[in-house]
């Protein structure tokens, strides 16, 4: 199925639902004309990282279901799947072919080992420093080998996510045969996680190089291309690289809004959202929450320093159930990176703030993702936080069918619905987007024009109130959306 330009709901194959058959089941009954596609976070079989260790990427966890399963949802949903061209799991058959057989495994060039790496086998302090990276020290795992002896692998993120060396023809022939495969069973766009750090030489910061990055995506836009398989490359950082990729045509991710429209509605002031409305890629996928957070460093000099700083004490203050502790190490989490918390939660559980960031988003060119807890407007889940010490948790809640359809009466849900069966609806939001100038700091202004179909939010930021006016297609006459 072709990508639509209707909603896209994100979640994991065992939060909506206890696998994917429920998934499936609730999606058909409740949610056609409010969602149009699914991004279903990875559903393979996996040794950490909830999912984004992947150990094979041509079965569904069985725990989740099956690919008749997935098939059931692509039926009725265009669907994004995961493919995590930085890594592959420590516990899959290919590293461990490797650990078992070392320089006879068919498997050894699809990883990166120090002492081919580095000239001289380890890295400088300069190359160390020099390195983008998540650890406080060089990024690798000792890996002892059944021979006995011991190397250092290449290892950017958790110790069962080891990198990929997508310069070798026996990565780049496994990258291929994944992509074809994960095309065939029904992937109308493929994600690529991490892909920035998949690039890496000696001497450089082994981030988004350049011009290896472009050839990378090249390679893998070329291998979906006869498939129809859209690709969305996955980075948070500064939203210049995002203008980078747009660019080049692709399509990429609007990580800064949620940070925006929080500023906006704590502050009442629209001048830094209608700023970014008016540069950012109009390819592209809007969010406010995802199954990472509420990111920072994609917002940096859009907002200024202090700017930001406010925001998050602001989120701290006025969200609901949220404390600075749930982002430090004391939860696996740092805050300088993202912030944990649910998107309803962060705006105090406040119904008409929370219908009227949504407003925003469906409003903002692109796109709209909608992750599932937000889907259900869910407030900060503090009893699964606490007894698993992971930051990220607060925004991860696992419903139930039951807690899913209980939650469905809520007057906020009903708000939403209605916001978003317009948004998937109205074909005005497939022509172009004027960002008024009002003259007036706590007012936005969005008019989306196609021919002679207009649809226009104007939103009281300060007041947290908004209308929503559009053409109705069978009079012609300018209509007040009404239920939100």
């Amino acid at each position: 199925m072709t990508i639509k330009n209707e909603i896209m709901l994100i979640t994991y194959a065992d939060s909506l639902g206890k696998n994917l058959q429920e998934t499936a089941e609730l999606l058909s009954r409740h949610f056609n004309g409010i969602v149009g596609g699914v991004h279903i976070l990875p559903f393979y079989p996996s040794s950490a990282d909830r999912g984004f260790a992947p150990l094979t990427y041509e079965e569904v966890d069985p725990e989740f279901g099956t690919w008749d399963d997935v098939a059931k949802i692509e039926s009725g949903f265009y669907l994004m799947y995961d493919f995590m061209i930085n890594h592959i799991s420590r516990s899959s058959a290919y590293f461990k072919d490797f650990q078992q057989n070392k320089d006879a495994s068919p498997y050894r060039d699809l990883f990166i080992r120090y002492k081919d790496f580095w000239p001289g086998g380890e890295p400088t302090q300069e190359d160390v420093d020099a390195i983008y990276k998540r650890k406080p020290r060089a990024p690798y795992i000792d890996v002892t080998f059944a021979d006995g002896t011991t190397e250092k692998i290449w290892c950017t993120f958790d110790e069962e996510q080891i990198d990929l060396n997508l310069y070798t023809e026996t990565t780049k022939q496994f990258v291929k045969e994944q992509l074809r495969g994960l095309a065939e069973r029904g992937a109308s766009i493929i994600r690529l996680d991490a892909f920035a750090y998949a690039t890496k030489k000696a001497g450089t910061s082994c981030f988004f190089i350049e011009p290896d990055t472009w050839e990378m995506l090249d390679e893998v836009k070329a291998i979906l291309e006869p498939y129809g398989t859209e690709l969305l490359p996955e980075i948070h950082e500064h939203y210049s690289i995002q203008l980078k990729l747009a660019d080049k045509g692709y399509w990429v991710y609007d990580f800064a809004l949620p940070m925006l429209v929080l500023h906006a509605l704590y502050s009442g002031k629209a001048e830094r959202l209608t700023h970014w409305l008016n540069i950012c890629p109009r390819k592209q996928f809007t969010t406010l929450d995802t199954h990472d957070g509420i990111g920072v460093v994609d917002a940096a000099d859009l907002m200024t320093p202090e700017e930001i700083e406010e925001t998050k004490n602001n989120l701290f203050s006025q969200g609901a159930n949220v404390k600075r502790v749930y982002n430090t190490m004391a939860y696996n989490n740092l805050d300088i990176y993202q912030l944990n918390c649910t998107y309803y939660s962060a705006l105090g559980d406040d119904d008409d703030a929370y219908v009227l960031a949504r407003a925003i988003q469906f409003f903002a060119p692109g796109i709209p993702q909608v992750y599932y807890v937000g889907l259900l407007a869910g407030k900060n889940d503090i009893e699964l936080l606490e007894e698993t010490k992971v930051g990220r948790n607060i925004n991860r809640h696992y419903y139930t069918k039951e807690e899913v359809e209980e939650n469905l009466e809520r007057p906020v849900l009903k708000r939403l619905f209605a916001l978003m069966k317009f948004r998937n609806s109205c074909r005005a939001f497939d022509g172009d987007l004027t960002v008024m100038d009002t003259g007036e700091a706590s007012t936005l202004e969005l008019i989306w024009t196609n021919g002679p179909l207009r649809a226009a939010l104007r939103a009281d930021l300060a007041a947290r109130t908004f209308t929503v006016h559009y053409t109705d297609e069978h009079t012609g006459e300018e209509t007040l959306l009404a239920g939100v």
